[in-house]
């Protein structure tokens, strides 16, 4: 059974924040000779494996808001500035979302299925929305 991760984006302040910031990550483990995937370093372990990378999906909050997701294509080891953590490697590619408002919280949580935000491209309108908007629909809890 599929299982998504959700996670707080500390550090970016847009959905190209995040972008830059891992076309960086990947530009330096090319140079490494390590996986040339987007990683993201937690110190929990999930234990449901299994299930995440039937199909699962990392949806980051960003702003208060999960505005984006990756699909997680391996859970491995991963030394970075804080040390030896667990690893989620992430396809490249960036799938905004509806928006959906998280309350902060540390470190990560499961999200069944059942309660994920839709991908924009299946909206038919609200892909065409620009992101200062979504953001102030969702903020107000009209979206």
């Amino acid at each position: 059974m599929t299982i998504h991760i959700v996670k707080l984006c500390v550090g970016a302040d847009s959905v190209e924040d995040l972008a830059d910031w891992q076309v960086q990550q990947v530009k330096a483990a090319r140079r490494l000779k390590r996986r040339p995937n987007p990683v993201c370093g937690t110190r929990m372990q999930p234990k449901r494996v299994d299930d995440v990378l039937a199909g699962g999906s990392l949806y980051w909050v960003i702003k208060g808001v999960i505005c984006v997701r990756q699909r997680i294509v391996a859970i491995d080891e991963v030394t970075d500035e804080h040390g030896l953590r667990c690893g989620l490697y992430l396809d490249a590619e960036l799938v905004r979302t509806a928006p959906q408002p998280r309350r902060a919280f540390q470190g990560w949580r499961y999200l069944e299925p059942k309660d994920a935000p839709a991908d924009l491209s299946t909206l038919r309108s609200a892909a065409d929305l620009p992101d200062a908007l979504r953001q102030e629909l969702a903020d107000i809890g009209a979206w």
